[in-house]
Parts: structure tokens; sequence; C-alpha cells
């Protein structure tokens, strides 16, 4: 059952970036009621990331080596990446590129469940949109965990979605100082 019309996501206080020159990282924190093993699977399984991410992986992104394809969802034209599993340790760190950047997750048992930090390497221009994203798409995870999925919110849709114009919002402002 959703109930996407009844979430509200909370302040923009979950991200941040670094700067190292002119490459720019997204930093966004997350921590989740479930285990590392039960997160894992989530951010690896493409029926999983079917329910929450921004992207549609043809296989598991569980093994390094493994060479998957990432299929842009909600792009007005489909945009494909295939890309190698650069480091796949389970279930604590997962490496990969999408789109030509680079993607970094890393999961760490905390008292009740699991830290999860994303770092996303990222154009500078796009980071309050990347960081307002990746927000609402943390959230939607965290509710399918919790077995009370509310429906993927990404692309055009996430972009129209009174949350993720407020959040946007905020993050500019927010990295912008």
């Amino acid at each position: 059952m959703s109930h996407h019309e009844d979430y509200t996501p909370g302040p923009a206080d979950r991200a941040h970036v670094k700067k190292d020159g002119e490459n720019w990282t997204l930093i966004l924190v997350k921590d989740l009621r479930h285990s590392p093993e039960k997160v894992w699977q989530a951010i690896t399984d493409p029926a999983h990331l079917h329910e929450w991410a921004p992207f549609e992986a043809d296989q598991s992104l569980g093994a390094a080596g493994a060479t998957v394809k990432l299929t842009t969802v909600g792009a007005p034209t489909p945009r494909v990446t295939e890309t190698t599993i650069t480091r796949a340790d389970a279930p604590s760190v997962l490496e990969y590129k999408w789109g030509g950047n680079e993607i970094r997750w890393e999961l760490d048992a905390i008292h009740g469940g699991t830290r999860l930090t994303l770092w996303h390497k990222i154009d500078r221009r796009y980071i309050a949109m990347g960081a307002a994203g990746w927000h609402i798409c943390l959230d939607v995870l965290d509710y399918f965990l919790d077995g009370d999925p509310i429906g993927r919110t990404v692309g055009a849709d996430a972009m129209k979605f009174e949350g993720w114009q407020r959040l946007h919002t905020e993050y500019a402002r927010q990295f912008s100082a």
C-alpha cells in the first residue's frame, strides 16, 4: 500500500559537500533501523533498487568486477550507463560509476541498525539538485526497508513534488554559503 501523499521530507540537514580542487563530492548520511545485510541487499539487488533508486539495474551490483547496465528512471530520454563494480565488500562498501560519476556507499553497523553514507562525485552545478533527489530516495528506501513502501520518487516526478522543491531551495542556500 502506498501513501506517498502523506510523505513530507524532513529538513535539509543530512548532506554536505567536500571540495577537492575542481572536484565536488556530495555526502549524505542516513541512519536506518535495519542490519547492514538488509541495507546491502536494498542497494545491490535490482528488485530492491526498483523500489527506491533513481536507476534500474539489469543485474546485481553486489559483485566486484561485474558489468552492470544502469538505466536512469524519469529522464526524458532513457540514459543507460554501463559500469563495472569496482568494489563490493558485503555488507560494508560498494563502489561504481553512474553517468561517469563515482558513487560510494558505506554501511556501518550502529546500535539498532545501520549508518548509510553515500559519497557521490557530482558536477558543482547539480549539487543542490542531487542532494534533494538523494535525500528523497533515501527516505523512500527507509520506508521500503520498514515494509511500508511509498513508491519511488525520482526524475521529473520528484522535481514536481513540493518536498523536493523545498529541499532543493534549502540545500542550494546551504551550499552557496
